[in-house]
């Protein structure tokens, strides 16, 4: 068994665009990256789970551009050093993604077996689910694009599914697949549950790399073209592997459900029981959710009173009284308040904030950035009030402002400011003035978190009103 697991290569996805579980996830902080079923983030726990049958084997993590160092520092928490993470400039869905994957795993010469896994998905029972991956191997070595199909519980609507060959009486080994469906309505879900033939398309595969590119160079070339020009072009540094942009972009955008499972003639699937949940809708959550003897899922300072089988998350106090069967989200910019049976309309809600061009589609008020973060505390006409956190060791751009001039407090740890020709250090209770146009740098020169609190003034206060010169984080 060593033999094979060592050829055994983690492909987590982390990919997303934060819409289903908003206001909690954004675009720009997508629900991987959140702690929703424990102490851990589900990037975090999809690692972990894995982690054992890899044999000290980095994953390979395919990621937004924008997502880069949330996914490394995620990793790092939980002591992965260095994945490869490969960057994708724009969003082409799973199977251009997984085509990369699969060429950088190759890179070197070697072939092994691919365990692709989304990052965003809840797996109860990982022992079985480490089992079944054992039990996928010798079919995948052999050849086969295995997939793990959900044995279901119920007769889902919002899952697509995968109809397989009869297996033996009672068992539930490898078998073949005879097609994929699309998301049924609930008459044809209640006939899929009961044939016994049907199971939830997990979007976890296991197959070798070699297999997986020549399916995708024999169904869609066009694809495995434009990715191989992508990685071939591709910077490297460090850890990241950013792929060409115009190289990537030029790929068709498309699932390796429809490039290549729903093609080939070495699609097998392994019915598994697992404890799954993919999390896509704050209703799936409750599912997943501990719950009080009335039904009701809590997270925070929350309060329920004649209320039932409800979910409610909170940054501030929450109560509920005389409800049965909401959502309600509370977040420091937003509030949701959905029937469970509705959640899935969050996403209209998502696009309507799009269209009116507002950040709480994007951003949360916390914003998130490789040195550490800052939180919008206050803002009307000419100022605006940030609260700002810099990692110990971590550092700022070198930059300047056209608009606005900031006076920085420090509030605890010791900030090293860059000021034109000056540097300086700040302790606590100490604060200094950069005037509009100086070129500035803060630093954490310390061993704990650098909070301060910045209060920015002039004409326009836009994130975009920065002119960097140095930056060891390698953005323009």
């Amino acid at each position: 068994m060593s033999d094979q697991a060592a050829r055994l290569q983690p492909v987590l996805l982390s990919g997303g665009s934060g819409t289903r579980l908003w206001p909690l996830s954004r675009e720009a902080y997508p629900k991987q990256f959140l702690a929703l079923a424990g102490e851990r983030t589900m990037l975090q726990d999809t690692w972990l789970r894995v982690a054992t049958l890899a044999e000290g084997a980095a994953p390979i993590v395919v990621a937004n551009e924008e997502h880069r160092f949330l996914a490394a520092e995620q990793l790092r928490q939980v002591g992965m050093e260095h994945a490869a993470i490969v960057l994708e400039p724009v969003g082409r869905n799973t199977a251009p993604a997984i085509a990369a994957a699969a060429l950088q795993a190759a890179a070197q010469g070697d072939d092994p077996l691919l365990l692709v896994l989304p990052s965003d998905h809840v797996v109860r029972d990982v022992a079985a689910f480490q089992a079944a991956v054992r039990a996928a191997i010798p079919s995948a070595l052999d050849g086969a694009l295995v997939t793990f199909g959900i044995v279901p519980e119920s007769a889902e609507t919002g899952f697509g599914y995968i109809q397989s060959e009869a297996g033996q009486s009672g068992e539930r080994g490898v078998r073949r697949v005879l097609r994929f469906v699309e998301k049924p309505d609930a008459a044809t879900a209640q006939r899929y549950l009961d044939a016994g033939d049907h199971y939830w398309n997990s979007g976890m595969f296991l197959f070798r790399a070699s297999r997986y590119l020549a399916e995708l160079e024999r169904f869609r070339p066009d694809i495995l073209a434009a990715v191989r020009a992508a990685l071939a072009a591709a910077q490297r540094d460090g850890d990241f592997i950013r792929l060409d942009k115009a190289a990537f972009a030029a790929s068709p955008s498309d699932s390796i459900d429809y490039a290549v499972m729903e093609k080939t003639d070495r699609a097998m699937v392994l019915p598994v029981d697992i404890g799954w949940n993919d999390v896509g809708s704050w209703s799936a959550l409750w599912d997943v959710s501990e719950q009080d003897a009335e039904g009701n899922a809590r997270h925070g300072d929350v309060i329920a009173i004649d209320s039932h089988n409800s979910y409610a998350y909170a940054r501030r106090l929450v109560a509920l009284v005389g409800v049965d069967d909401l959502v309600v989200v509370e977040t420091d910019d937003a509030v949701l308040v959905a029937h469970k049976d509705k959640v899935q309309q969050v996403k209209e809600v998502v696009a309507r904030l799009k269209a009116e061009q507002r950040s709480h589609a994007i951003l949360h008020r916390e914003v998130h950035r490789p040195w550490g973060s800052y939180d919008s505390v206050d803002q009307d006409d000419g100022f605006q009030v940030k609260r700002i956190k810099v990692k110990p060791g971590a550092r700022l751009s070198l930059q300047s402002h056209r608009h606005r001039a900031e006076h920085w407090i420090v509030v605890r740890g010791i900030a090293r400011v860059t000021r034109d020709n000056d540097v300086f250090d700040l302790h606590a209770n100490q604060s200094t003035y950069i005037p509009l146009g100086a070129r500035h740098r803060l630093e954490n020169p310390g061993t704990e978190m650098l909070e301060l609190i910045e209060v920015q003034s002039g004409d326009y206060l836009g994130e975009d009103d920065i002119v960097r010169y140095e930056d060891v984080y390698g953005r323009s």
